[in-house]
């Protein structure tokens, strides 16, 4: 699970099945892990459906409950010099 909490940290919100492939753990086990982290409240989860030229694909959007990445530097649209 540490794992994929490490993976959530630095890559933001993602699918299962994407976390089950950059990670190289089963998407069966990813599942798993992630309801207990979303039942122990570490994650936020949800339910989406995807269609993909065609195909419906249906998994769980995770991120980390609460967790807020930092700004990245650099101006922002909009903003005052």
């Amino acid at each position: 699970m540490q794992e994929i909490m490490q993976y959530l940290k630095i890559h933001g919100q993602r699918l299962d099945s994407e976390i089950a492939v950059a990670t190289g753990i089963p998407l069966a086990r990813v599942r798993r892990s992630l309801s207990d982290l979303s039942a122990r409240g570490e994650i936020s989860k949800c339910s989406v459906i995807r269609f993909n030229d065609g195909e419906k694909v249906e998994g769980f959007l995770c991120r980390i409950a609460g967790y807020i990445p930092p700004k990245t530097p650099g101006r922002k649209p909009g903003a005052k010099s």
